[in-house]
């Protein structure tokens, strides 16, 4: 059934309108007519199932059917801070990690990153285009929620953003103890919000490893190969699910 996203005061009463560029994707795209159904999600876990009422040129107008918990929300949010990569391996980070349950993706500028995006316009172009990959996987992967893309953060932004949360890491190809590993992914996946560090193609260098260690966030190892920094961010992501995965399950007794 097609998912489409829609603020909460969109929502009236037993209607909901849907406006802006779905609109057309409605209408010219999935041409889709009036007794059609569809879902439709608030961004805030929860979702409408609706039957299409009237398809106009401004609007479409659904009224609900039925609604309730989305439910494909992990109960920790994690938070990526992701080392700006070079060419369009971010679109790729975002549009996976998105599926895999980010709740938030923040791009950070390390000592090793090769692209400096600093000029304003340039960079918010490349955040709109981030935030439309990360919106088009959030429906693909039938998300309750729109993960932000933030703005790019210094080293030491990003650090003091990530101490302030529950539980952070950094997957660091020096960090050894895949045991300890272990314990921190069982650790995240019992708090609240969760950071996440990776590096950018050259990784970090041995002073920024410094710094997260005296702010408390910890190195850990994703195995004994040196990973990308796209498939780093997509192992611990999963990693982390499937902890948080087993949690749930245990706790429901399934």
């Amino acid at each position: 059934m097609p998912r489409f996203y829609v603020g909460e005061d969109a929502v009236n009463g037993e209607y909901i309108q849907i406006t802006g560029g779905d609109v057309n994707h409605i209408k010219n795209v999935l041409r889709m007519k009036k007794g059609e159904k569809i879902t439709i999600c608030n961004g805030q876990d929860k979702d409408y199932r609706c039957i299409i009422e009237e398809v106009c040129d401004q609007r479409v107008l659904a009224r609900i059917l039925e609604s309730g918990h989305t439910g494909t929300e992990l109960p920790v949010r994690l938070y990526l801070f992701q080392g700006l990569p070079k060419k369009d391996k971010m679109e790729l980070i975002i549009q996976k990690c998105v599926e895999l349950g980010a709740a938030g993706i923040i791009p950070m500028m390390t000592a090793r990153s090769v692209i400096r995006l600093e000029d304003e316009k340039k960079e918010q172009k490349k955040r709109e285009r981030w935030q439309a990959i990360a919106e088009s996987a959030a429906k693909q992967s039938g998300r309750g929620i729109i993960p932000y893309i933030d703005r790019i953060h210094t080293f030491k932004e990003a650090l003091e953003r990530a101490a302030a949360m529950d539980c952070a890491i950094m997957p660091y190809e020096n960090a050894s103890g895949m045991r300890a590993s272990k314990e921190a992914f069982v650790r995240i996946a019992g708090c609240r919000t969760a950071g996440i560090l990776i590096g950018p193609e050259g990784g970090f260098e041995d002073a920024e490893v410094m710094l997260a260690a005296q702010s408390g966030i910890a190195a850990v190892t994703l195995g004994r190969r040196i990973l990308r920094t796209e498939t780093a961010s997509l192992a611990v992501l999963s990693m982390i699910g499937y902890e948080t995965m087993l949690r749930l399950e245990a706790e429901h007794g399934e």
